[in-house]
């Protein structure tokens, strides 16, 4: 049966089929092409060049009953098998040993091409906050080493 008169629906519902069926392909070309943010400055500890890298430029958040904030950390120069444990935090002081060993936040995780971790941080982030990284050998060597944070990621 024919319908002798076009609805605004029957004219426009094709557009709306069109936008649903082109979004699988706008999410999968965003997820095989992140964009994030640039490596911060290299910085020698020890026998290790490291940079970290930010995953992305949004605040810290709430993870398990803890503010952290995602970062990759690649070690440019040295052997990761050298490290017997490494934390990241954000604050005005890096956090000593025994308060990472309480939970599984901040430890570095990955392998020999690049670290991760979720970085211990508070809930917004100030200008007298930095990135502190604390590395320990297999020796007990304790290295730690510091960043500034850039602006985009200052809150207050």
């Amino acid at each position: 049966m024919a319908r002798l008169q076009a609805t605004w629906w029957q004219r426009k519902k094709y557009i709306l089929h069109t936008v649903v069926l082109a979004l699988p392909v706008w999410f999968i070309y965003q997820s095989l092409n992140p964009q994030f943010p640039a490596l911060w400055q290299e910085q020698q500890a020890g026998e290790f060049k490291i940079a970290p890298m930010p995953l992305n430029e949004d605040a810290p958040y709430s993870h398990h009953n803890e503010y952290v904030k995602d970062f990759f950390i690649a070690f440019n120069q040295g052997d990761i098998s050298n490290v017997r444990q490494a934390y990241l935090n954000i604050g005005q002081a890096p956090l000593p040993l025994t308060e990472f060993t309480k939970d599984e936040e901040g430890i570095m995780h990955g392998t020999s091409h690049g670290q991760h971790a979720h970085a211990i941080a508070p809930k917004t982030i100030s200008a007298d906050d930095k990135l502190w990284i604390t590395i320990q050998t297999w020796q007990g060597k304790l290295h730690t080493l510091k960043w500034d944070i850039p602006s985009q990621f200052i809150t207050q």
